[in-house]
C-alpha cells in the first residue's frame, strides 16, 4: 500500500507493523531513543494511512506494509484453526519501559516472539491472532512489571515460567477443551517482582454465539413441553 488512499483507516496489525519495522531501525542504529519514541507513540496513535506513512518512508525497506488480505480468522472452536498458521510475522517481540505495549486483535505471531518489561506492563491476546508456523515459544521476562496473556479455550498451551518473588502461571474460571489442530504454544520466560498470567477466554463473537445456541436450546425444549402438553 502507498500514500494513494492516505485517508483510508489503520488496522491495529498495519500499525503493529509500522512500530515492528522503529524497533528493527533503533536496534539498527538508523533511529535514536528520543526520535523512536515519539514515532512509536505516533504510530500507536495514529488512524489512518498518511499518519503511518511518514513514520517509516524514511527507513531501508520502508514504506508501510501492504494491507493485510488474508482471511478474518474463523471463530475457535469452529474447526477454523488451519486458516490461521502460516504467513509472515507482523510482531516477533514486544518492549514497555514505564509503559505498556498491547498486541491483540488479527496479528501474526511470529514463531519466536519475546517480550519485556521492566516497571511496565504487556498484554498479549492470542484470540483473534494467526500464527506464522503451527509450534510458536513465547518467552516473557518482567521485572517489577506484568504480562497479561489472554488465548482461546481450544489453543494448545504449555505453561513453565519461573517466578521470583512474583507469579508466573495459568488463571481463570475458562475450561481449556485443546482441540488436537490447533498450534501448540510454550509460554516460558522469568518474572521477578512481577507477574506472567495466562487466561484462556472467549471473544465476545464466540460469547454471543453460544448464548444465542442457547436461547435457540431452550425455545426449542420450550415447543416440546408444550406440544406434549397439547397431545
Amino acid at each position: 500500500m502507498t500514500s494513494e488512499l492516505p485517508e483510508m483507516r489503520a488496522s491495529d496489525s498495519e500499525r503493529e507493523r509500522v512500530a515492528e519495522r522503529l524497533r528493527e531501525a533503533v536496534a539498527e542504529g538508523r533511529l535514536d531513543m528520543e526520535e523512536f519514541g515519539q514515532r512509536l507513540d505516533a504510530a500507536y496513535r495514529a488512524r489512518t494511512h498518511g499518519e503511518l506513512v511518514p513514520l517509516v518512508s524514511d527507513l531501508p525497506v520502508g514504506g508501510l506494509p501492504a494491507v493485510d488480505t488474508a482471511p478474518s480468522p474463523v471463530a475457535t472452536g469452529s474447526g477454523g484453526w488451519a486458516q490461521r498458521v502460516g504467513g509472515p510475522a507482523t510482531s516477533n517481540g514486544g518492549f514497555a519501559f514505564w509503559g505498556r505495549f498491547v498486541r491483540k486483535g488479527t496479528w501474526t505471531v511470529g514463531r519466536k516472539f519475546t517480550s519485556l518489561t521492566v516497571m511496565g506492563s504487556g498484554e498479549l491476546d492470542l484470540r483473534e491472532a494467526r500464527f506464522q508456523e503451527r509450534e510458536t515459544v513465547i518467552r516473557c521476562f518482567t521485572i517489577m512489571g506484568g504480562i497479561q496473556i489472554v488465548v482461546p479455550p481450544d489453543l494448545n498451551v504449555e505453561v513453565n515460567g519461573i517466578g521470583l518473588m512474583g507469579g508466573f502461571g495459568e488463571h481463570g474460571q475458562t475450561e481449556s477443551h485443546p482441540d488436537p489442530v490447533a498450534p501448540r504454544v510454550r509460554i516460558t520466560g522469568l518474572a521477578i517482582m512481577g507477574g506472567v498470567g495466562v487466561e484462556r477466554k472467549r471473544t465476545r463473537a464466540e460469547k454471543q454465539r453460544l448464548k444465542a445456541e442457547r436461547a435457540e436450546e431452550k425455545q426449542a425444549r420450550l415447543e416440546k413441553d408444550e406440544r406434549k402438553e397439547l397431545g
